[in-house]
C-alpha cells in the first residue's frame, strides 16, 4: 500500500461546512482532549462527553454553555447540528467513536494512534474516504517547520541515500510489564466503568488502568510504541517517502507479557525501495534503550532531547534530530556549518489545528488526515504485533493486512468487540 505525502484535495475535504464558526463536540475531555479543545477554541464547543465526571470537571467548567453527556452515543444522537467531533479518549475507544461520527458525516479530529489495532485503522481510514469529510490525527509536530527542513535537506542530498534510521523514545512513563491485579476495589462514584471499558473485554475496575496507566495494557492502549511511534515515524515517513513496511522484528531479548507491553523494546522495520530510493531499515527503541552514540557527535553535545532522538544514516553523512524532529542538524557541526541549505520547496503550515479548521471549512486536507494518519498508524502498530514474537521476522502483506510467514501473528491484527459495541 502506498503512503502519499500529499493527498489530492478531492479525496478528503470539508465541503459541507460553511466558512463560519464550527460547532464541535468533545468526546473524552479530561486529559489530552482538553488540550485539543483549547487549541480549537476559536470555534464553538457545543457538547462534551466523558465517562469520568471528576477528571472532566475542569473542562466542563471551561465550556459552561456546552451540553454535558456521559455516553458519546447519546451526544451524537441528540446533537443534530454538529459539524465535527474531537476525540480524546483512550486508544481502545478511538475506532468506535470515530466510526460513529463518520457514519453521521461529521468531521473528525482524533488522538493518536488513530486506533488500537491495524484492522481498525484500515476500517476508519476507508470510512473517512467514503464519507468525504475533514479529518486530522493528533501528531501536532507534523505541521512544524523542522519536519519540512528535514525533508528538504534529505531531498537535496545533504547526506546522500538514507538506508538506516534509528529513533528512540523516553517512553514508557507509566508501568509496563505487569500481571493483572487481583484486587477489586470499588468503582469511584464519578466513573462509569462499563462505559470506560467500551468495546474492551469486561474486567473489574482497578486504578492500574484508569486514569492514564491504561497505555501499557494491550486491551486499552498500545504501549510506548503506540503512544509516541506516530510522532517519531511521521518525519521519517515524510522525508524518506516511505511506503508500508515489508517486514518487522522485535529483538530476541524483549520480554513478553500476556496483557501488557514490555518495559523496554527494540523493534526493526524493513521498508522497500521506492521511486529510485534505497530500501530503508528503521529501528525503534524505548524503555531506556538507544543506539550507539555516533562517533561524529562532539563529546560535549547531547544525543537526546526530552523525547529521545532520531539518527539518519546516509551514504554521505548523518543527520541527528530530537525525538520529534526538533533541532535538525548534520553532524559533526563542521559539516552543518559548511552545508549550503536549499531553498524551501514544501508548503508551510498555518498550524496543526488551523489545518483541521480550514479543512472543515472547505480548504485543503489537513496534513495528518486519516489517509496519512491511518497508514502511519498501521505501520507503527505492526511493531506491537512483533512484540508478541520476539526474535522472529514477520513478513508483512500490507494490502491484505496479513503476516505471511507466522500465522499466529494474525490473531493480533484485529480484535472482537464486547457485546453491544
Amino acid at each position: 500500500m502506498g503512503f502519499p505525502m500529499v493527498l489530492p484535495s478531492h479525496l478528503i475535504r470539508g465541503a459541507q461546512t460553511p466558512s463560519g464558526t464550527l460547532h464541535l463536540a468533545g468526546v473524552g475531555v479530561g486529559g489530552m482532549g482538553a488540550n485539543y479543545l483549547r487549541e480549537l477554541a476559536s470555534e464553538k464547543i457545543v457538547a462534551l462527553a466523558d465517562v469520568d465526571s471528576k477528571k472532566a470537571a475542569d473542562t466542563f467548567k471551561t465550556y459552561p454553555q456546552a451540553t454535558r453527556y456521559e455516553d458519546f452515543r447519546d451526544l451524537l444522537e441528540k446533537e443534530k447540528h454538529l459539524d465535527g467531533v474531537v476525540i480524546g479518549t483512550p486508544d481502545h475507544t478511538h475506532a468506535v467513536v470515530a466510526m460513529a461520527a463518520l457514519d453521521l458525516g461529521k468531521h473528525v479530529y482524533c488522538a493518536k494512534p488513530l486506533t488500537r489495532t491495524l484492522a481498525e485503522a484500515r476500517a476508519v481510514t476507508q470510512r473517512a474516504a467514503e464519507v468525504n469529510v475533514a479529518t486530522q490525527m493528533s501528531i501536532q509536530w507534523n505541521a512544524k517547520e523542522s519536519h519540512r527542513l528535514l525533508a528538504e535537506w534529505i531531498a537535496d542530498g545533504a547526506i546522500g541515500q538514507v538506508t538506516e534510521v534509528h529513533t528512540w523514545s523516553n517512553r514508557p512513563i507509566w508501568p509496563q510489564g505487569l500481571e493483572r491485579p487481583q484486587e477489586t476495589p470499588p468503582v469511584p462514584a464519578h466513573l462509569n466503568w462499563d462505559l470506560w471499558l467500551g468495546p474492551a473485554p469486561e474486567r473489574p475496575y482497578h486504578p492500574h488502568y484508569h486514569p492514564f496507566k491504561w497505555r501499557g495494557w494491550w486491551d486499552f492502549g498500545c504501549g510506548a510504541l503506540g503512544d509516541m511511534g506516530c510522532h517519531h515515524f511521521d518525519p521519517i515517513y515524510r522525508s524518506l517517502r516511505l511506503t508500508a513496511p515489508t517486514a518487522v522484528e522485535a529483538a530476541a531479548d524483549v520480554k513478553t507479557f500476556a496483557e501488557t507491553a514490555p518495559p523496554a523494546a527494540t523493534i526493526t522495520y524493513h521498508f522497500p525501495e521506492r521511486e529510485g530510493l534505497a530500501p530503508v531499515k528503521v529501528v525503534w527503541y524505548d524503555g531506556g534503550r538507544e543506539p550507539a552514540r555516533p562517533p561524529e557527535l562532539e563529546a560535549d553535545r547531547k544525543m537526546s532531547d526530552t523525547f529521545g532522538g532520531t539518527l539518519y544514516l546516509g551514504d554521505r553523512g548523518k543527520i541527528l534530530t530530537g525525538g520529534l524532529a526538533d533541532g535538525v542538524r548534520l553532524i559533526p557541526e563542521t559539516k552543518m556549518r559548511a552545508y549550503q541549505r536549499p531553498q524551501a520547496t514544501l508548503k508551510r503550515s498555518p498550524g496543526h489545528y488551523q489545518e483541521f479548521i480550514g479543512a472543515c471549512k472547505g480548504g485543503p486536507p489537513a496534513g495528518a488526515n486519516f489517509a496519512y494518519g491511518g497508514a502511519l498508524t498501521e505501520a507503527v502498530l505492526l511493531g506491537n504485533v512483533a512484540l508478541r514474537f520476539p526474535g522472529q521476522r514477520l513478513e508483512w502483506d500490507a494490502q491484505r493486512l496479513r503476516v505471511t510467514n507466522v500465522d499466529a501473528a494474525n490473531a493480533f491484527i484485529q480484535s472482537e468487540d464486547r457485546k453491544g459495541w
